[in-house]
């Protein structure tokens, strides 16, 4: 029977592996992300199924290597913690998801920029306290009296362009390639334009490395409205923290909610106490800033339909290579010399 370690499988996920495994592989459900001190769990398998944040480094690759692991796969769409190289050097395979339910991001970058635009968090923190005044801070704009600007219009920014035209906003949108789907929906517009314009800027755009690191940074915030709502639910390598932080501080924004950091394996999914610093202070400032910056623990994907998609794309991935020898979510590796 192909044996295979699944990690960062929460308690709530694990039902959706047994449902879904038609194939009948035997299954080693880790709750714990793959690290350097618990590599060992791989052995006495055939395949490691990875989710974000896995460390599979050259380490812990040769660690799989020698316990004979031929399939390193991830339920991701990205695939930049898997070193390609170490991959490509010990003979494995390696394979992603490519896509899952565009309702999952869009839905929750919508109901972050509508708790920042009807101020509900900072509303509900001071109800928790027992404190039922209505303030000015608790006034806000409908949105159908807003402009929302969509950065990338791909399948999920189309979804949360469909879900804000919807509740009646005027949708704008940017990007490279304007396809014919998206111009149904929204008006493209020039980069420039959709900052001067929006009253709320969400961004949905791939990241690739060395070409768009820090897109969001002092350049591009100082061409948003100075209340404008920024919005980040794709990769933390987009936005420059700092930068970010200062246009909050100095008001040239007016609200920040994401769901991605850079380097956050060293913050998400772990626990700190109440007085502990964070290990970034630039983060430590954004988070001091709720309820004006909300932070969401990279949960985008955390739904129903997006987790069966993931893990039903991986048992067809695993399938596929096992009876063809190929599947069409593999990811390519480099050639070695």
């Amino acid at each position: 029977m192909f044996k295979i370690a699944c990690y960062g499988v929460r308690p709530n996920e694990v039902p959706f592996f047994q449902s879904l495994n038609k194939y009948n592989y035997e299954l080693t459900l880790v709750e714990e992300l793959l690290t350097h001190q618990n590599i060992q769990t791989a052995q006495h398998h055939d395949a490691v199924l990875l989710r974000g944040n896995c460390i599979a480094d050259r380490q812990n690759l040769s660690k799989m290597a020698e316990y004979g692991i031929k399939y390193v796969f991830t339920r991701t769409v990205g695939f930049n913690h898997i070193d390609l190289e170490a991959a490509a050097e010990y003979k494995m395979e390696v394979a992603r998801v490519p896509s899952y339910s565009p309702n999952a991001i869009a839905e929750l970058s919508l109901t972050l920029a509508m708790m920042l635009l009807r101020n509900t968090a900072y509303t509900t923190n001071r109800t928790s306290f027992k404190n039922f005044i209505v303030d000015s801070q608790m006034f806000s704009r409908e949105i159908r009296n807003c402009t929302v600007g969509v950065i990338g219009t791909g399948k999920i920014g189309l979804t949360e362009a469909k879900l804000f035209k919807g509740l009646g906003a005027k949708v704008i949108g940017y990007d490279v390639f304007e396809s014919d789907a998206a111009k149904e929906v929204l008006e493209f517009k020039s980069l420039d334009a959709l900052l001067a314009e929006s009253d709320i800027v969400s961004i949905h755009v791939p990241y690739f490395p060395g070409k768009n690191d820090k897109m969001i940074n002092a350049e591009f915030l100082s061409k948003m409205k100075e209340d404008a709502i920024l919005i980040n639910t794709a990769r933390g390598e987009l936005q420059d923290n700092e930068a970010i932080l200062e246009a909050l501080e100095t008001n040239q924004i007016g609200a920040f909610g994401t769901d991605v950091f850079a380097n956050e394996k060293d913050l998400f999914f772990k626990k700190f106490s109440p007085w502990q610093a964070l290990p970034d202070p630039t983060v430590q400032k954004l988070v001091d800033l709720y309820p004006r910056v909300l932070v969401t623990p990279h949960i985008g994907s955390n739904t129903d339909e997006a987790l069966a998609n993931m893990v039903e794309t991986s048992f067809e991935n695993f399938n596929d290579i096992l009876t063809t020898g190929k599947t069409a979510n593999a990811v390519e590796l480099p050639v070695l010399a």
